[in-house]
């Protein structure tokens, strides 16, 4: 506040003076002030003693005080009704509600830094941190040809393609370009109890069939059998047509038997398809062991229905096919692609057919020829798998 030329005292003795009788020109030209000036200190002080006018200015003082904190409180108040509905958690949304105040209400930084609640160096800083241009594109072009893969699988790609960045960066550069994969959840139920099924750690130890239901351009629809390895996560078969009985379960069954082997078990819902007369048949003439799931129960046949999912998130809702021949080239090579070249979380983001070219040449060092002929006895699992891939819960 700018300080008074004049004091209490020397106020109240030039009206004094005036009041002894002296000429109010005689007093402005003495004390060096106007007339107008004498005239407004006999309004404001005219009749009082010293002690009363300190007592006025100190109001004065006071008064002015509690206005300056008011419009401030108010000012404080506007501020943050400003900031309503943004989140100000992190440096970059702190810069960003300064930046704001600052152009609405026209604050200082110090004023918006404390109302934000914001240290003045954090506002000031400004990222020293490469923009990272080649990096970025790398991981944009796997991402949109694989638009359903979250960041820990592109990290595995670009790792395999020789890339050093660590995950953090990866994810952090995942989540600043918009990457982020919108989940489909399906809503879940509690399911009950049930006993776990002993399955040997090999290839072929036990096979998954279900159904993928799906529609062509023309809004005709079609079915496809999907045959999965319980224990190497492989896609051993996915056939697409517009009808599948049982009948051409056993044959598609029988081909891949004389390619692939014999599976110890098979494991299938009460599909129509799988209970039919042609498939009992089937499954009592191969002598092959075929479980089937409690009804209402589809997570004891949880390896294909995972599968059947990774197929509906990645290809199925992703593509619109024209026709059965157009299914069939895109559902073989996404399967390909599924064996070959997807990272599986489950494996240690490795592809099913490494996990099971692993699996085989660990398991063959380890079984002795009598061994191999006793292949119903369950071994030890060799190194590299996990207790939970001994003995695998299905139902």
């Amino acid at each position: 506040m700018k300080r008074a030329r004049f004091t209490e005292e020397q106020i109240i003795g030039v009206l004094r003076e005036h009041e002894a009788g002296a000429k109010t020109a005689d007093l402005a030209r003495k004390h060096g002030v106007s007339e107008a000036t004498l005239y407004n200190w006999k309004a404001k002080y005219g009749g009082m003693d010293v002690s009363e006018a300190k007592r006025l200015r100190q109001l004065e003082d006071e008064n002015a005080k509690l206005k300056k904190l008011l419009a401030e409180q108010m000012l404080d108040a506007a501020a943050l009704r400003e900031l309503l509905g943004k989140k100000m958690v992190g440096p970059a949304a702190k810069r960003e509600a300064v930046a704001h105040l600052q152009a609405a209400l026209g604050l200082s930084e110090r004023r918006a830094c404390n109302i934000v609640n914001a240290d003045r160096k954090t506002i000031r800083y400004r990222s020293c941190r490469p923009p990272d241009t080649e990096l970025r594109l790398r991981l944009r072009e796997p991402a949109n040809e694989r638009k359903r893969f979250g960041y820990r699988r592109l990290f595995v790609l670009l790792r395999q393609d020789g890339e050093p960045s660590g995950i953090n960066r990866i994810y952090r550069l995942y989540r600043e370009e918009g990457l982020t994969v919108r989940k489909r959840r399906a809503r879940r139920r509690a399911v009950g109890t049930r006993a776990p099924i002993l399955v040997e750690p090999t290839p072929n130890a036990r096979w998954s069939v279900d159904f993928v239901h799906d529609q062509f351009a023309c809004g005709r629809r079609f079915r496809i059998l999907n045959i999965v390895d319980d224990v190497t996560r492989e896609c051993l078969a996915a056939i697409p047509d517009t009808s599948i009985s049982g009948r051409r379960v056993a044959r598609e069954l029988t081909a891949l038997i004389d390619k692939r082997g014999k599976p110890g078990m098979i494991v299938s819902d009460h599909g129509t398809e799988f209970t039919s007369n042609a498939m009992l048949a089937w499954a009592q003439e191969n002598k092959i062991l075929w479980h089937f799931i409690a009804p209402g129960k589809p997570m004891q046949n949880g390896f294909c229905e995972s599968f059947n999912g990774r197929m509906r998130d990645e290809l199925l809702n992703e593509s619109l096919f024209f026709g059965l021949d157009h299914a069939r080239t895109k559902i073989a090579d996404w399967a390909d692609d599924y064996n070959e070249q997807r990272p599986h979380s489950a494996l240690g983001y490795l592809t099913p057919a490494a996990y099971a070219a692993n699996l085989t040449a660990t398991c063959d060092r380890l079984r002795t020829p009598d061994q191999l002929r006793r292949s119903h006895v369950a071994l030890p699992a060799p190194d590299g798998v996990k207790s939970a891939e001994t003995l695998i819960a299905a139902g």
